[in-house]
């Protein structure tokens, strides 16, 4: 098994972590989207061929509450959820990508035809501007099917693969640690720290 690199959040109770206005039961809950934006962020920044552990910093007593047992499954579930719907927002693009092509050629192909016909008024001043002014068209008719299936589908994918690799993630929970006076570091803002047992 590859190294392990952490993705490490402080919190004071583990209820930060999702969206109190959530009526549905922990386990189902959507994450807090500052929590989300958080943990997405820096898992863009770790190697992708490492696995994903999430360190949750909290109050013993946080611990030892059903927030905390329940706490890794919720967070797989949730971001297997995310996959989905990234999934689902892939195969949308590419439907549209079809239909666009679809209409694109087709377009392309009546504006061949009439160009064609137009190069044929060579006795007209303005034939050739129209002649070139249809090949221009048809061509354009066909920039966003082209933009779709040579660009918009890669950050799509990579979110979707990041998405699988943070519901596959190992969850640890950890209790708060004193820095070197002795004092509790405070809960109140993530923090991240990028490294490996």
């Amino acid at each position: 098994m590859g190294e392990q690199t952490a993705i490490e959040l402080r919190v004071e109770e583990i209820g930060q972590l999702f969206d109190t206005l959530d009526p549905f039961p922990f386990r189902e809950r959507d994450l807090d989207k500052d929590a989300e934006e958080y943990i997405v962020g820096w898992a863009r920044e770790l190697p992708r061929d490492r696995p994903i552990r999430i360190v949750v910093h909290a109050p013993r007593s946080e611990l030892q509450s059903e927030h905390a047992r329940d706490l890794g499954a919720a967070l797989n579930r949730y971001f297997g959820y995310r996959a989905e719907v990234t999934a689902l927002e892939l195969n949308e693009l590419f439907r549209i990508g079809r239909q666009s092509l679809a209409i694109g050629l087709t377009v392309l192909a009546v504006c061949t035809i009439a160009a064609r016909a137009a190069g044929q008024l060579e006795s007209w001043p303005i034939g050739r501007f129209i002649e070139e002014s249809l090949i221009i068209l048809g061509w354009v008719a066909n920039w966003k099917p082209i933009q779709i299936f040579l660009y918009d589908w890669w950050p799509i994918v990579r979110r979707r693969n990041l998405h699988h690799r943070l519901a596959a993630a190992d969850v640890e929970m950890r209790p708060y640690e004193a820095d070197a006076t002795g004092n509790v570091l405070s809960p109140a803002r993530f923090r991240a720290h990028q490294g490996s047992d």
